[in-house]
């Protein structure tokens, strides 16, 4: 299934990088494992993934230790200032810093570790009350913020956005984060780069990509429905 599954995403992200004349190596998969075990994970990882996407703190913690050294975790799931230790220092990239209070965290608990951790800053670009990230308009300001801390980087910016049957409704929130990252990217600010766009998930990551972004994080499409009852 997993096989089938990924050859699927795969050419489906060749297809929206042909429409949108982008290059195929400008796009990478993250395998969200989230609530899938570690035989599923070895699996994609037999088939040449490296990228694998978690959104529980502890579960990462304990997937990454048990599993290859060379896998690339990313923490995409709303993270809180207590779980900080657990991500920091295993995770190659946290997705979802949507607050000075976490960067502040996060920066405290590089120091301890000694390393540099790599962020993005999320963004509510639909303004759903249901979800985490910063509104637009708040971004330039927390981004600047956080760019004072010296053992964080700010490689970029992610959205979540709205569960919607058509994929082409959410066009419009994959472009106005494009348009951001853009607009603070020609600000020069210390410690920011805005090469990463993370958005598009499942049911909409071709429509993200043609509207650029660089890492979409797939779940549903290749391990299957989640199983929610694993705590």
């Amino acid at each position: 299934m997993i096989q089938d599954n990924l050859k699927n995403v795969q050419e489906k992200i060749d297809a929206a990088c042909e429409r949108s004349g982008r290059k195929r190596e400008d796009v990478a998969l993250i395998c969200v494992s989230k609530t899938k075990p570690a035989e599923m994970i070895k699996e994609a990882y037999a088939l040449g993934e490296r990228e694998f996407g978690e959104n529980k703190a502890q579960e990462m913690k304990e997937k990454h230790d048990m599993l290859p050294t060379d896998i690339h975790w990313h923490f995409i799931g709303h993270l809180q200032t207590n779980k900080v230790k657990y991500v920091v220092g295993r995770a190659d990239l946290i997705h979802s810093v949507d607050s000075l209070h976490l960067a502040e965290a996060i920066e405290a608990e590089s120091v301890k570790k000694d390393v540099i951790t790599h962020i993005l800053v999320e963004v509510n670009v639909a303004e759903e009350e249901s979800k985490f990230g910063i509104f637009l308009e708040e971004t330039v300001n927390l981004v600047k913020e956080i760019a004072k801390l010296p053992h964080i980087r700010i490689d970029g910016l992610m959205t979540i956005a709205p569960f919607v049957e058509n994929p082409e409704e959410n066009r419009m929130i994959f472009r106005k984060l494009r348009e951001l990252s853009v607009d603070i990217r020609s600000k020069n600010i210390d410690n920011v780069s805005m090469g990463i766009l993370s958005m598009g998930m499942t049911n909409d990551y071709e429509v993200a990509i043609e509207e650029g972004a660089t890492y979409v994080r797939v779940g549903t499409g290749i391990f299957g429905e989640r199983n929610y009852n694993i705590k």
